[in-house]
């Protein structure tokens, strides 16, 4: 059975959502980062970065989260009703190649950034001014990608691919940061993946469900 390290709130739930979609047998892994579970020797063996998500597939060991979900949709992409999770065409495959890398450059990043200094850094670590700098960055690029999703269902094509469930995670986060305030577009749009029968939690709802106060961005790993 295939195994994913990592639990959401965080970037597991990017393959989490593959996962279901394909409808895939698999097994839920916590890895406790607060006690340091992503530093033991049998973790590091997976991950020598000591980051999550890592999915085990057999012999198959593979981590970051976008990564994962390309992964999955190449491997058993057949299992997805209608296909279409990877373009037929190298054309669209470049169209959604572009626009996941973007997600994960352009507005993950600074989101990242953000989380860092507000919350993972210790204290005398933290930059009063690069959150406001990060929100300032990502605001650019979200416009961006309002303006692309003016008219669209999806971001490539009539079909879902795997920057779509790459980009629900990732506007979810921003969602989170208040960013999407001036982006009706982007709002229906991922409030449309997350009404999918098989959509995972979101990330409220994910520290909803572990109980514990919701800090100002996901991402903890």
């Amino acid at each position: 059975m295939i195994k994913l390290y990592g639990t959401p709130p965080t970037r597991a739930l990017r393959a989490i959502w593959l996962l279901n979609e394909l409808d895939l047998p698999h097994e839920i892994v916590p890895v406790d980062i607060g006690t340091g579970e992503q530093l033991t020797p049998e973790f590091l063996a997976l991950n020598p970065a000591a980051k999550l998500p890592v999915l085990v597939d057999g012999d198959m060991v593979i981590s970051e989260s976008a990564a994962i979900q390309l992964y999955l949709a190449d491997k058993y992409g057949d299992r997805f009703p209608g296909g279409g999770l990877i373009p037929a065409t190298a054309e669209d495959r470049g169209r959604m190649y572009h626009w996941l890398f973007f997600l994960m450059t352009e507005i993950e990043a600074p989101l990242w950034r953000i989380a860092l200094h507000n919350f993972i850094y210790e204290a005398e670590d933290q930059s009063a001014t690069e959150p406001a700098l990060a929100k300032r960055d990502a605001l650019r690029m979200i416009a961006v990608l309002e303006q692309h999703m003016q008219g669209r269902d999806y971001l490539v094509g009539n079909a879902p691919t795997v920057a779509d469930f790459n980009a629900a995670f990732t506007l979810d986060w921003a969602r989170e940061e208040a960013l999407l305030d001036d982006t009706p577009a982007l709002r229906t749009y991922i409030d449309a993946l997350y009404a999918r029968p098989r959509a995972p939690v979101t990330i409220a709802e994910g520290f909803a469900a572990l109980g514990i106060e919701e800090p100002s961005v996901a991402g903890a790993a």
